[in-house]
This record gives C-alpha cells, structure tokens and sequence, in this order.
C-alpha cells in the first residue's frame, strides 16, 4: 500500500475539535464608562436572548463528580481561585469569592454539517458545547465551540483542522471560492433544520466592508452564532459588540484516536501539529531544514515510544494548536470521565483558555495604548484630560490583571505543567507581557513626572504671587498703622479709600498670576549673586518684551 493511499485509508475513529475565538467587546455606546461585567447585558435581555449562564458544577455535592474533583487538583491554589472562586463563606465579601469567569452556553445548536471542499462529501460533527467565556474587568471573551465525529478518513481530519476555523477568507480562488475556507458550513437544530450558512464566496461583501471601516467581517455563520453581540462596524442594534483581536485562524484544539497510532508518519505528525492542509504521508508539508527539530519544538514524548506499546499517546502543540493522539482501544486514552478524552475537554481545555485569554488580553492592552496616544491633541485640553483619565484607567486595570489573570506557572502535576510551558513559549506571552508592562508603566510614569512638572510651577507661580502680594500686605499695613486719621471723614470717602486701595492691590495680584512664568525668572536672577544690576535688571525687562506668536 502507498503512503498516499495509506493517508486516505486511514481512519481516525474518534475526531474532536474545539475552537477558541478571543474577540473584544466593547459598549454599543462608545462615551458609556467602562463595563466590568457585560454578561449583564445578556442578562437583561431575558427570553430573547440565546444565551443562558451554565450552572456552577460546584453547587450540587450530589452533582459533584470523581471528574470535576480531579480537574480541580490539577491547578494551583491561585488558579483554582480563579478558575472557581473561593467558594461558600466568601460570597459577602464585595468583589471577592466568585471566580470572575462567567460561561454563557447556547443550547439550540445541535450539529455542524460542513462541505470541505468539492470533492469530499458534507461531513456532518455533533456539536458537544457551544460556550461563551466572559471576563470581569477585561473587554475579552472568547467563544468555544466544541464539535466530534466517528470514523473520519486522515486526510478529512486534517481538512477538517485547518479549514473550519476560519472567520474570514484571506483570499478567493479563481472560482470564487473563499481561499483554505469550507465550502459550506451550516448549524443545524435538533430538527435537522439549517439555523445558519457560510457566505465564505461572497467576495464583494469582505471587500467592500474593508474599504469602508478598515476592519475585516466575519462569515455569517461566525455571526449568526455571536448574535445577539454583534460586529463592531455592523448597522445592525446590539447593546454588545465585537471586532477581531488575533488572526483570522481561530487557536484550537484537537483529539484523535486511531487503531494504531504508530501508522502516522512523519508527515502526518507535522501536517497534524502544525495545521496545514493534507498532503501524502511519505512527505513534508515544508522543507526539510525548517522541520530539522520538528520533534523537539513541536511534540511532547513523553508518554509515546512507537517501540512500546504502552506508551502510545502523543501531544502536538505549535501554539496555534494543541493536538492529542492515541489510541483508540486503550481505554485510559478514550474514557470520557477519567482518562484522557476527560482530561482533553476539561483540564488541557482549561489550561488552553488560559493561555489564549493571556495572549488576547495584553495584545488587548496594546491596543488600548495605540488608541489612547492617536487620539491625543497635546493643543486641546479636553484631549489631555481624556488622555490622562485613559491612560490611569489602563494602569489600573493591568494592575488588576497582573493579579488576579497573569500567571507563570497553573499546575505542580508534571504533564499540564510541562504542556502550559510548551504552549506559552510558543505563543511568546511572557515576551508580550513584559513588553505591555514596560510601555504601561512608561506611560504612567511619564503622567506622574508631568504631575510634578505642574505642581512645580503651580508651586512657583503662588511663589510669585505671594511676593507680589506682599507689596499691597504692606501697603495696607501701613494704612492701618494709624498715621492718617480718617475716622471723622463722611462713609462715603472712607469707602473710596478702600476702594482705591483694594483695586490696585487686586490688579496687582493679577497681573502677578499673568506675568509669574516671566517674574519667576526675575526673582531667580535676583537671588543670583554672580549676575550685575544690569543683568538682573535686564531679566525684570522681558516681563514686559513683547513674544512673538507661537507657530501652530
């Protein structure tokens, strides 16, 4: 048998994808201040709304399974609060106790029925979950949808993998068709009816909205599936929007089980590993040289050794992608409850979510910089205002972020510590962080150092001003000393004294405030023993030179 026979005849018996879309939010209305808590606004739509909050699987102890307890000890004390909360006792404490992730699930669809390209017939995958992940505090959600299939040829599988998560072609065949995008993709209900259809192939649509909002759309399955949140640039209502973050791929996860895994080639590993489009197994999807450490980059071994049957299960991971491989009749790799299917949906789900939420919110953060800085006009004090009231919002939310979100390490458990490390460095997210937190605190401090700078003149214009008040201080010291009797004069004259005194003296104080920059430096030349009377005199003199205008 050929290797390109063997990559068709190959089956992979149990397939399961899921898809994680990190995406922004923001208020339909762009002056409202910022939302910690946008799963409220779902909340408030009641029935209409297709989303419903999933029930915590803590609540029940009878509901509380050996399953749940084991993904719970996987995790570190810190991100188990974060995952779960702190738990009973702690709810009356203000914004402590709950975890600050709310799930969202939409229950009316049933099945996924895709078309991957002409020559392949509709594949149709269950549809497990489809999820929506809120964050308190941080404009991210992300959407998971998990989907599964039996008995799928290696070559659909791969198909599979590098076409169904996409949210928008990148290009379009010379048919028409959207570039690496299904031909169709639908969700269907439990009926069996189409609730919604890709419109990859509608080319003028994509073009057309990047020409007009400098933002790309998203296929109108993607969209359907989001609603009631809607696109940021859309004209439709939606008190919830959304726009692109990362890529247009959406991360993923995979699990395949095969009757022997340690058919696969080399090929297939890397095909598999790094998401590309089938091909023939007795080849590589890119050169030789760029694949010359493919297993040190890109596998995890651990518990695979194609010499040993017991050792056959593989982890894949790009970054991009997490993909386990095994067996199909070891009962350990394909149990749902204890083994590792369970640990694939729950704790490396888990430990996936993490890692793409870390990475989509500090490119959120850079975002939010970029923003800040272009719509600064340093001419317009409101723009300053607004400018100086974002950038403390930023501070302290990365603050926030820094220590509730951002974590090194999840687990001390060997396998999802080793594949957390292995997915981070590939995502480069500790590079990313360092770098936000850089530019964040650069921006704050340079807020700070203005700050100073202000209080500094505030401090030397009240300097002057008070000098410059002594002058009527004295003035009207002197006029109280009694050396003038004025007590036997009519009120009237008394009154007019007063107010021949105070006018100078007000005006005076005035014109000190209008003239301190320049009076400042007369004060310090001054006190300067080393300059003449006629240097200090000629200082005194540019109080009253006349500037010319400032170009603008």
């Amino acid at each position: 048998m050929s290797d390109t026979t063997k990559n068709t005849s190959t089956l992979v018996r149990h397939f399961r994808q899921i898809l994680l879309w990190p995406l922004q939010v923001m208020h339909a209305r762009v002056r409202e201040p910022h939302i910690s808590k946008y799963w409220e606004l779902l909340d408030a739509m009641g029935e209409q709304c297709p989303w419903r909050e999933v029930e915590d699987e803590f609540g029940d102890p009878d509901d509380f399974q050996e399953r749940h307890y084991k993904e719970f000890i996987t995790f570190l004390p810190y991100v188990q609060r974060f995952l779960y909360g702190e738990g009973i006792g702690r709810e009356t404490l203000a914004g402590y106790g709950k975890s600050p992730i709310r799930v969202y699930r939409r229950r009316d669809i049933a099945k996924m029925r895709a078309v991957l390209d002409d020559q392949a017939p509709p594949v149709t995958f269950e549809v497990a979950h489809v999820d929506l992940y809120f964050f308190y505090d941080i404009d991210i959600i992300i959407l998971a949808v998990e989907f599964y299939a039996n008995d799928l040829p290696l070559a659909l599988a791969q198909e599979a993998l590098f076409k169904l998560g996409r949210a928008y072609p990148a290009f379009w065949e010379a048919g028409g068709q959207g570039g690496q995008c299904p031909r169709r993709v639908e969700w269907l209900a439990a009926t069996g009816e189409t609730l919604a259809a890709s419109d990859y192939e509608s080319r003028r649509k994509y073009l057309n909205f990047v020409c007009q909002h400098r933002s790309p759309n998203v296929a109108a399955h993607w969209g359907y599936l989001l609603q009631p949140l809607v696109l940021y640039h859309s004209d439709r209502e939606g008190m919830i929007r959304y726009r692109q973050i990362e890529y247009h791929r959406m991360p993923l996860l995979a699990y395949l089980s095969f009757d022997d895994p340690r058919v696969l080639t080399r090929g297939d590993f890397a095909r598999l590993a790094l998401i590309t489009r089938s091909g023939p197994s007795d080849t590589l999807p890119y050169s030789e040289q760029e694949l010359a450490d493919f297993e040190r980059r890109y596998c995890y071994d651990k518990f695979w050794n194609p010499a040993d049957p017991a050792l056959g299960s593989r982890y894949l991971c790009c970054g991009h992608a997490f993909v386990m491989i095994g067996k199909a009749g070891d009962r350990f790799f394909t149990d749902g409850d204890t083994g590792l299917l369970g640990q694939f949906r729950h704790q490396y789900f888990l430990v996936n979510l993490i890692a793409h939420f870390h990475k989509a919110t500090l490119t959120l953060f850079s975002e939010w910089l970029v923003m800040a800085i272009s719509q600064l006009d340093i001419h317009d004090v409101d723009s300053v205002k607004t400018f100086k009231r974002e950038i403390r919002r930023i501070f302290e939310t990365f603050l926030r972020f820094t220590h509730r979100y951002w974590f090194h390490e999840v687990s001390n458990q060997a396998q999802a510590k080793d594949l957390f490390r292995m997915l981070t460095g590939h995502l480069d997210t500790d590079r990313i962080y360092r770098d936000v937190s850089e530019a964040v605190k650069e921006m704050n401090q340079y807020l700070d150092s203005d700050g100073l700078r202000r209080q500094a003149n505030t401090v030397v214009r009240l300097t002057v001003v008070t000098t410059l008040g002594l002058i009527a201080t004295v003035s009207t010291g002197f006029l109280g000393m009694n050396l003038f009797d004025e007590t036997s004069h009519p009120t009237w004259l008394k009154a007019l004294i007063l107010v021949v005194v105070l006018i100078p003296s007000i005006l005076l104080v005035f014109y000190g405030v209008a003239k301190s920059k320049v009076l400042s430096d007369f004060l310090e030349a001054l006190a300067d023993e080393r300059l003449t009377l006629r240097d200090k005199l000629g200082v005194l003199f540019k109080v009253w030179r006349k500037r010319p205008p400032k170009i603008p």
